[in-house]
């Protein structure tokens, strides 16, 4: 276990003296391709236990084990000849792997790994020290993997603050409350169609082993997860988050969820359990409007995986998304028409307003987690407010927010009642009735005296632009509302 105190800065230490890496996020990807194939090998070593007729898709050469390992007895590549093998056979060898549709999935990710991946060090004795200190870990070993897991999640959290890198992690307080919430049952499977490192997919995991008895739910637990990843990196590190939670065949996928026609959607493409953080603030492109029904096709992007979640949800099939503030006020034409489809054909039974800065330092955009099920129209839906815990004002880097925070609405959740609170409503339940008669604007047991937030400036124009849109949506239906009682036709003024 000593070893893995300072696993992190050592690495840190010795890559600071590399001219080939420049910044926190090029320091992290360059671990994260060594880290990938050393979880790998170990993987390898346990499939080659199970079945003696195992061949490996990486060329012997290539295997960790037959480059990486060194035994100490001055025989390692080091120096220009280990950043010579490494630039110039390694890389290349495994970018181009030989893979098509028949590749099992085990053997096709490293191909998928290694697509976009970096080799950033310029100095091939620093390279060596960081491959010892990584093949250092023992991952044969049950308590120092487990530990390692530990230490993967710090790993991820650094991401978060590395920049632009780091829009791809939800606190896991927040993805095991949702899934403690979502209550996994044995035979079920959750996906994420926007996965970055795995979050919700770990949380799914380590909520529902507590429930395997027999071997059959340990086939049904391996085969639970799926999930999509648009962008290469957090891709890598969701495989390698994986194969480090023992799923030796990650059903995790480099692709884009918001390009394919939803209507081609078929049951065979439905889960039982959708979990997710779509990403927002992005503005699609028209080819990817393209793919929405007319009325559902927002350039917003939550709002399009919002759409993605409907059509991909089994009949019976429960959900819990995280979604910023503008998808509840916002009644602008392709908002209400997405609110209108999940009030109107699934139970939007719960919506909890989380506190502000619970993703800080990423953004300061407040969000909400709905949750509904594909059961029955909704009929009433309960708003429940988590205020900031005593004593904190903001949540940050250094004092993130954590499960216990969510015990008052974890007590709440299971015996409700309406809560008013200095005559603001903290929980409340309201009939769709009254939903549909507000156009939609959910925006319901919000923050009371709410300091204004100062935002980064791309965000406040996000905001705004999000506002105006709702505003302008909201000034034509009551003029259509007027001229219609007037009889005026003002196509003809």
């Amino acid at each position: 276990m000593s070893n893995l105190t300072g696993f992190v800065k050592r690495l840190r230490d010795i890559m600071r003296n590399d001219a080939g890496i420049n910044g926190d996020a090029q320091r992290i990807e360059q671990i994260a391709w060594m880290l990938f194939l050393k979880v790998y090998d170990a993987k390898e070593q346990d499939w080659e236990w199970d079945d003696e007729d195992y061949v490996s898709i990486i060329p012997e050469e290539c295997r960790w084990k037959n480059w990486a390992v060194d035994d100490r007895t001055g025989t390692a590549m080091t120096g220009e000849r280990l950043l010579d093998f490494v630039n110039n056979l390694l890389f290349p060898t495994l970018k181009k792997l030989p893979v098509d549709a028949s590749t099992p999935i085990k053997k096709a990710i490293v191909q998928t790994t290694f697509a976009d991946a970096n080799q950033y060090m310029k100095d091939g004795v620093l390279l060596r020290q960081v491959i010892n200190v990584i093949d250092d870990l023992d991952l044969g070993d049950y308590e120092e993997s487990h530990a390692f897991g530990e230490i993967y999640e710090t790993i991820l959290k650094e991401l978060q603050s590395a920049g632009s890198s780091g829009e791809f992690y939800t606190p896991r307080a927040v993805t095991d409350f949702m899934a403690k919430m979502i209550n996994p049952q044995i035979g079920e499977q959750v996906a994420d169609f926007a996965c970055g490192t795995g979050g919700f997919l770990t949380s799914w995991l380590k909520e529902l082993s507590t429930k395997i008895v027999t071997t059959e739910d340990q086939v049904a637990y391996d085969t639970s997860i799926y999930g999509i990843e648009k962008k290469q990196f957090p891709y890598m590190l969701c495989i390698t988050n994986m194969l480090l939670h023992g799923i030796d065949v990650p059903k995790i996928y480099h692709d884009n969820s918001l390009l394919k026609d939803v209507l081609d959607y078929t049951e065979s493409d439905q889960f039982d359990v959708i979990l997710m953080n779509p990403p927002y603030g992005g503005n699609e492109k028209m080819e990817v409007k393209n793919h929405f029904p007319a009325d559902l096709a927002s350039s917003e992007t939550a709002d399009l995986f919002m759409s993605v979640i409907m059509y991909r949800l089994k009949k019976n099939g429960r959900a819990a998304v995280i979604l910023p503030d503008g998808f509840l006020f916002g009644t602008d034409n392709a908002k209400v028409a997405i609110k209108k489809k999940l009030f109107s054909e699934f139970n939007l039974h719960t919506v909890i307003r989380l506190p502000h800065s619970v993703f800080a330092p990423y953004t300061s955009i407040t969000t909400n987690i709905l949750f509904f099920d594909h059961t029955t129209p909704t009929e009433e839906t309960w708003f429940y407010r988590l205020d900031m815990p005593k004593g904190y004002k903001n949540f940050s880097k250094t004092k993130p927010m954590e499960l216990k925070h969510f015990e008052p609405v974890i007590e709440w959740w299971k015996d409700r009642e309406e809560i008013n609170e200095d005559g603001f409503d903290k929980a409340k339940k309201f009939a769709v009735e009254e939903i549909i008669a507000k156009n939609y604007n959910i925006d319901l047991c919000g923050y009371p005296h709410e300091e204004e937030e100062i935002l980064p400036p791309k965000e406040l124009i996000q905001q705004y632009q999000e506002k105006r849109a709702s505003l302008n949506a909201d000034i034509d239906r009551i003029l259509a509302q007027i001229t219609e009682i007037l009889g005026i036709d003002l196509e003809e003024q």
